[in-house]
């Protein structure tokens, strides 16, 4: 499981720093891909597949659904780690993620979001107020 959150630079090549904690568990080869809210999804090869068997059960016959897997999928790039432990993230997706320099790591449970620094703490102080809100709405146990 990932989880925890972490400050990272992107080098002059667009390479990050995996960190330690999170490089066991992405495996070998892993994907990076477009996510939501303006962040970058990262994926380890087996979460990869289980996820793609989920969205090729959608019906290919909504526009929506086919917008989602274009968008998903036309932006996902399988990776490596260097030995460094560093990655390439490619332009498209640093673009599309609105990540120049500084970036934030965080450990979603099955996955890890890439994140501009500032649309990190711009998404934290908007949804920050709300918290408690949302885990009366979606959480049916004690936390």
């Amino acid at each position: 499981m990932f989880m925890g959150e972490y400050q990272h630079t992107l080098d002059e090549k667009g390479r990050l720093t995996v960190p330690s904690k999170f490089r066991e568990e992405l495996g070998e080869r892993f994907i990076i891909t477009r996510g939501l809210d303006r962040c970058l999804f990262v994926y380890p090869a087996e979460e990869w597949n289980v996820l793609t068997q989920k969205l090729k059960s959608l019906p290919f016959t909504r526009a929506d659904a086919r917008a989602f897997t274009r968008m998903f999928f036309s932006g996902a790039t399988e990776c490596v780690l260097d030995k460094q432990g560093r990655v390439n993230i490619p332009a498209l997706l640093r673009a599309h993620g609105m990540i120049d320099k500084e970036c934030t790591l965080i450990g979603v449970s099955s996955r890890i979001e890439i994140w501009s620094t500032a649309m990190w703490e711009e998404y934290v102080g908007k949804s920050g107020d709300s918290f408690n809100e949302i885990a009366e709405k979606i959480v049916d146990f004690d936390l």
